[in-house]
């Protein structure tokens, strides 16, 4: 086959038919070693944790200003918390009470609390406060009881004024939904059957408990005892105590009477772990209205009138 002469200079290689001004330069890529790049990479990272380092030194000496944001309050409260001592002001007890029931505006009957901060840590066990207390005027709420037990106490505690009592029977019913209840007593032979019960009345608050005398052999006098102003007290995860003591439209002496006997409780059911100070601070106020705060001492100090 044949080549003209344009298509033999095609076929030669292209570096000769360039020119001598158009010589092809050699391209030589070197690259570091690897030790060399690595040590770079460590210098650069050293460098940026030391700016890191001095910058949570400049922030740590740059002193912090926490902001305290006051609670959104409606103008009745504002108005009642201008007519009483502020939160911080120690009373004694009834010069305390006096001023709470002054807050007490709302179309409703309040009901009255007490709140209290002790010095104890939930987290071990033998820092424990869980009781009960008779509140000798009572709390002036109507308590619904009911009773699981059998035989001739079921009569006994319906007689005594419980509003529903049963045995196997009141169990299915309770695992079926029926929640019409504020309080839960059983005798000691039905623990066994009700610890079915334990994911429904568990976190309501509600399974019978020895330590808060809702397990018990008596349950005509239980009944009539819970009935008649009895209350449960337990420390809360943050080491703190609330307990309901009466009504806004009681009269102070007996306000003051309850909450007496609840410190005394309160008191004789002190763990044997606690340590160092007992009481921290404790507030009575209503259910819609500002806190008062009470001088421990002086609650101590008063006599109840059992005595």
């Amino acid at each position: 086959m044949a080549f003209t002469m344009s298509q033999k200079a095609l076929l030669q290689p292209a570096t000769s038919r360039l020119s001598c001004a158009f010589k092809p330069v050699p391209v030589v890529f070197t690259r570091a070693p690897v030790a060399q790049r690595l040590g770079d990479v460590v210098v650069t990272r050293a460098a940026a944790t030391e700016d890191l380092e001095l910058l949570e030194e400049l922030a740590a000496k740059k002193p912090q200003v926490q902001v305290k944001r006051e609670k959104p309050r409606s103008k009745r409260f504002k108005a009642m918390q201008s007519k009483v001592a502020k939160r911080t002001v120690e009373l004694d007890p009834a010069t305390a009470i006096k001023n709470m029931r002054m807050t007490a505006s709302t179309k409703f009957t309040e009901s009255v609390e007490m709140h209290a901060r002790m010095g104890l840590d939930p987290k071990f066990s033998d820092q424990q406060l869980r009781a009960t207390v008779s509140l000798p005027k009572g709390t002036g709420k109507e308590l619904r009881v009911a009773v699981l037990t059998q035989g001739d106490n079921v009569k006994a505690a319906l007689s005594a004024g419980a509003d529903v009592a049963g045995g196997e029977d009141l169990i299915e019913r309770i695992n079926g939904g029926f929640m019409d209840f504020d309080k839960l007593i059983a005798t000691p032979d039905m623990m066994p059957k009700v610890a079915k019960l334990g994911r429904v009345l568990g976190p309501r608050g509600l399974m019978p408990n020895p330590k808060a005398g809702t397990v018990t052999t008596d349950v005509a006098g239980t009944v009539k005892d819970f009935k008649g102003g009895k209350v449960e007290y337990r420390l809360d995860k943050g080491g703190n105590l609330h307990v309901l003591f009466g009504r806004a439209d009681f009269k102070e002496e007996d306000l003051l009477d309850n909450l007496k006997a609840i410190q005394e409780s309160i008191d004789a059911n002190k763990p044997p772990g606690a340590k160092g100070v007992y009481w921290k601070s404790m507030y009575v106020c209503t259910t819609m209205g500002p806190s008062q705060r009470i001088s421990i001492s002086a609650l101590q100090g008063m006599k109840s009138k059992q005595e």
